[in-house]
């Protein structure tokens, strides 16, 4: 129901009376679904002022650094929950009882394991394959080997679908990476958690036992957490949009990889270590603060503030206690982690940075993480995408099952030629 209407008039006559929406919160939204009959779309690049949808799931507002899950605030969520806790969350509204937690984290568990037909598909990847190209090949391949659960309008059968590509992402992602390093691939333990299985299946070898560190883990928790869903980014986006068309879900979840593979959306811890590797000492890190300052200079640190918080982020604080908590636990030498604290030092103290509001961010932070943890860069963004599999997926669940839904079709300006006579090649 309209709360409110708008009247849209062009040139003094009035053309439409557009509905006014309220959600829970955040901006209302003007209904124009009508404006098309009157002659007339909306024009919108990038979708900046377009709320494409209706969902409960997750709420941003920027300005305040607010992010919200079903309610629950994400530093909450970090500090108080594990990774799969979260899943639960996003996927069924309410956090779980305990009972509800154990069955939830069984189920995960035992879905772990993948067909052992699907691990040859590697075999088809160059070893010097990127490992987003690895995952996005396997995870659409994934609706040839399981046939049973592919009716989308089957509510049972959408939520077995999540619960599969949730527990099966961290065993594809760590495959491409003993993949493409040339060791063999390692199973998965139903003893360990999410986060100790990942990292076990990453860094195990046949010739000797892997102990996981429980503050490597916490870390790696944490940053599968505060990946697990923001609101309709680009990736999200595109699950939805592929999902619109009544696509299965493993075909809708690659396409989320390869929307969040582009650098603009999942390379931003990535493009913070080239970033790092760039400055490369001590010594030179008031060299490039000073380019950062310089509006005539093209350099711009990566990893710091945020297009949607405009504040703060709010998942930058958990994190960055969580990095400072590896960084002295591995004790690790690296002048490249120099570099990054002493750039967190000039953020967090420097007029300038307060300023601007050019805080640490997340990507900042995981950043540093993983690649103390050991992780190469070209494998931090099949981490970000392994983590957001549970929004993506809440999302494509939550749009199948609304009513009324119709395949996406955006609109557009045309600019081209019109009324073209055509002359064949017979005439020429």
């Amino acid at each position: 129901m309209a709360d409110s209407k708008a009247s849209l008039s062009i040139d003094g006559n009035e053309v439409a009376e557009l509905p006014i929406l309220k959600g829970s919160a955040g901006n209302d939204v003007i209904d124009i679904r009508t404006l098309g009959s009157a002659g007339y779309f909306t024009y919108d690049p990038g979708f900046l002022a377009t709320a494409s949808c209706e969902s409960a799931i997750t709420y941003i507002d920027g300005d305040k650094g607010i992010l919200q899950h079903r309610g629950y605030p994400i530093d909450s969520l970090a500090k108080q929950a594990d990774y799969l806790e979260v899943c639960y969350i996003l996927l069924n509204g309410e956090a779980p009882t305990k009972s509800q937690y154990n069955e939830f984290t069984e189920t995960i568990t035992n879905h772990t394991m993948v067909h052992e037909k699907l691990v040859h598909f590697f075999h088809g990847f160059l070893p010097d394959a990127h490992p987003m190209a690895m995952l996005c090949g396997v995870v659409g391949a994934m609706s040839s080997f399981y046939h049973s659960d592919l009716d989308i309008h089957a509510p049972d059968q959408r939520m077995r679908s999540a619960h599969r590509l949730i527990a099966k992402m961290p065993t594809i992602a760590a495959m491409a990476y003993k993949y493409s390093i040339g060791q063999p691939f390692v199973y998965p333990r139903n003893d360990l958690t999410y986060a100790e299985n990942f990292l076990h299946m990453l860094f195990s070898v046949p010739a000797e036992e892997y102990i996981v560190s429980p503050t490597v883990a916490r870390a790696m928790d944490r940053i599968f957490t505060l990946h697990a869903d923001h609101e309709q980014n680009a990736s999200t986006s595109t699950v939805r949009l592929a999902g619109s068309s009544g696509a299965n879900p493993y075909a809708c979840i690659a396409a989320g990889v390869a929307s969040l593979w582009g650098p603009a959306h999942g390379g931003a811890n990535e493009a913070c270590l080239t970033m790092l590797e760039q400055i490369g000492s001590l010594d030179r890190v008031d060299e490039f603060v000073a380019k950062a300052k310089d509006k005539s200079d093209p350099f711009r640190l990566m990893g710091f503030g945020h297009r949607v918080y405009k504040n703060f982020d709010p998942r930058a604080t958990v994190m960055r206690e969580t990095c400072h908590e590896v960084l002295t636990e591995l004790g690790i030498k690296d002048p490249l982690l120099d570099v990054a604290m002493a750039l967190e030092k000039v953020a967090l103290e420097d007029p300038y940075f307060i300023e601007k509001k050019l805080y640490p961010n997340v990507d900042f932070y995981s950043g540093i993480i993983l690649k103390a943890i050991g992780i190469p860069t070209n494998m931090f963004t099949v981490i970000f995408a392994m983590s957001r599999t549970v929004g993506w997926v809440a999302h494509w669940d939550e749009m199948l099952g609304q009513e009324g839904q119709k395949i996406g079709r955006p609109r557009q300006k045309y600019t081209g030629e019109i009324d073209r006579k055509f002359v064949p090649l017979s005439e020429k």
